[in-house]
């Protein structure tokens, strides 16, 4: 299963910049504990489907996951060996843009440690430094 948008107004995009905070989902908001990113970067669609099998895996059919990021952003490539110009390349995947203090995944109902232990196993597959959260109550 890859996450990708239905459809979208236009097939390719700039890059853009990636300066900057988390403007939202800074917080634990659905789950009781969740993985929060401490550095910028993207994180492809992949790599949040590789997140998402081994929370479930070590989950083994308990608890709740919710993902808190969608990747929505077109990447591009060329073809291998081809000469500069002639355009821009097709897509090639699609990548999530995280700042520092967006909450990637939480999860619920499963005991502190094995929540630290299966978030922890899904940061391994990312390429970002992030950290264990717990839910804050605000009022």
């Amino acid at each position: 299963m890859t996450l990708m948008p239905k459809r979208s107004k236009f097939r390719k995009m700039h890059k853009g910049h990636m300066t900057g905070l988390s403007k939202g989902g800074t917080f634990v908001d659905f789950g009781e504990f969740g993985m929060q990113v401490l550095e910028r970067g993207r994180i492809t669609n992949r790599q949040i489907e590789a997140c998402r099998v081994a929370i479930n895996r070590y989950f083994n059919r308990r608890g709740k996951v919710w993902i808190r990021i969608f990747p929505d952003k077109p990447i591009t490539k060329k073809p291998a060996e081809v000469r500069m110009g002639k355009g821009k390349g097709a897509v090639d995947h699609y990548v999530a843009v995280v700042r520092p203090g967006r909450v990637l995944f939480e999860v619920a109902n499963v005991p502190r440690e094995m929540a630290q232990n299966a978030l922890r196993r899904a940061a391994a597959k990312l390429g970002v430094k992030t950290r264990f959260v717990e839910r804050l109550e605000r009022v």
